[in-house]
C-alpha cells in the first residue's frame, strides 16, 4: 500500500476517518473528502504526512470533478477511490416521502454514481486502478424496515457496482471493482439518521469502524468483488435468497427477535 493514492470520501467521521487513518499509517497517500471542514483537517491530521484534505459536497457532481482534479494536481494520479460517503433513514415505507427517498439516493446512490464515473476514464487510461463502493448487509436484507429507503438505495448501489465490473470485463482486468458490506458499525450513524434514530453504538453485535477499515484495506491489497465485515454474514445472505418462501424466512431469527 506503500505510496498509493487513496480517495476516500464521507471521511471526516466513522468508517471513512478510520480507513484514512489506518492506510496513512501504512504509507498510503489519502485524500480525503467530506464537507465538514474542521472534522476532515482533524482526521487528515491523524493520516499520515501525505494526507490530502479536500472540503467536498460528494451530492454534487462538479465538486466530485473538482475535488478528483485536486487529487490528480497533488500526486499525479489515483490508484483507488473509495465510496464510503452514506446517510440512513428512520422512516417505514409507508411513511416515506418524495424528500426522504430523493435524499437516500442522492447520499447513498447518486454519490458513489459520481465517483465511479469520475475516476473511471483516468482508471481506464492508465489501464488499472480500484472502485470500492461502501454498501451495507442491509442492502441485501431486510433486517430493518425502518431503514427502507436506505435499504433501496444500498441495493441500488450494488446493482450499479456489479453491472461496471461487467461491463470492464475482460478487457480491464486490472481495474477491479468491490463492494463492501458492513453491518452495524459502533458509530453516529444512527444518531446523523434522516427523521433521528437509535444510537449505532447501542446495538447488539455491532463493530468498531476500525474493524471494518481493516476489511476494506485488506479489499484494496488484496482486491474481490463483494466482501462482507462480519463472520457468517455472506453465508446468511445466501441462505435467505436460497429460501423456497422468502417471506416465511423473514418471520425467523434474525429477521425478527427470537421469542423468549
Amino acid at each position: 500500500m506503500q505510496d498509493q493514492v487513496i480517495v476516500i470520501t464521507g471521511a471526516s467521521s466513522g468508517i471513512g476517518a478510520a480507513l484514512a487513518q489506518l492506510v496513512g499509517s501504512l504509507g498510503a497517500r489519502p485524500v480525503l473528502l467530506a464537507r465538514r471542514a474542521d472534522r476532515l483537517r482533524e482526521v487528515a491530521a491523524r493520516s499520515g504526512p501525505n494526507a490530502h484534505a479536500i472540503v467536498c459536497d460528494v451530492t454534487r457532481r462538479d465538486a466530485v470533478v473538482s475535488a478528483y482534479e485536486e487529487a490528480l494536481a497533488k500526486f499525479g494520479h489515483i490508484d483507488v477511490w473509495v465510496n464510503n460517503a452514506g446517510r440512513g433513514i428512520s422512516r417505514m415505507v409507508s411513511e416515506l416521502t418524495d424528500d426522504d427517498l430523493d435524499e437516500m439516493l442522492r447520499v447513498n446512490l447518486m454519490s458513489a454514481l459520481y465517483g465511479m464515473q469520475t475516476v473511471l476514464p483516468h482508471f481506464r487510461a492508465r489501464r488499472r486502478g480500484h472502485i470500492i463502493n461502501v454498501s451495507s448487509v442491509l442492502g441485501r436484507m431486510p433486517f430493518a424496515s425502518f431503514r427502507s429507503a436506505y435499504s433501496a438505495a444500498k441495493a441500488a448501489l450494488n446493482s450499479l457496482t456489479a453491472n461496471l465490473r461487467m461491463e470492464l470485463g475482460s478487457d480491464f482486468p486490472d481495474i477491479h471493482v468491490s463492494t463492501v458490506h458492513p453491518g452495524v458499525v459502533t458509530t453516529d450513524f444512527g444518531l446523523n439518521a434522516l427523521h433521528g434514530g437509535v444510537d449505532s453504538r447501542r446495538l447488539p453485535g455491532s463493530q468498531s469502524a476500525e474493524e471494518v477499515a481493516e476489511v476494506i484495506a485488506g479489499v484494496i491489497r488484496q482486491p474481490r468483488a463483494d466482501v462482507y465485515t462480519r463472520p457468517g454474514a455472506q453465508a446468511m445472505v445466501a441462505e435467505y435468497y436460497a429460501a423456497a418462501d422468502m417471506g416465511q424466512r423473514e418471520r425467523l431469527p434474525p429477521f425478527v427477535p427470537p421469542k423468549s
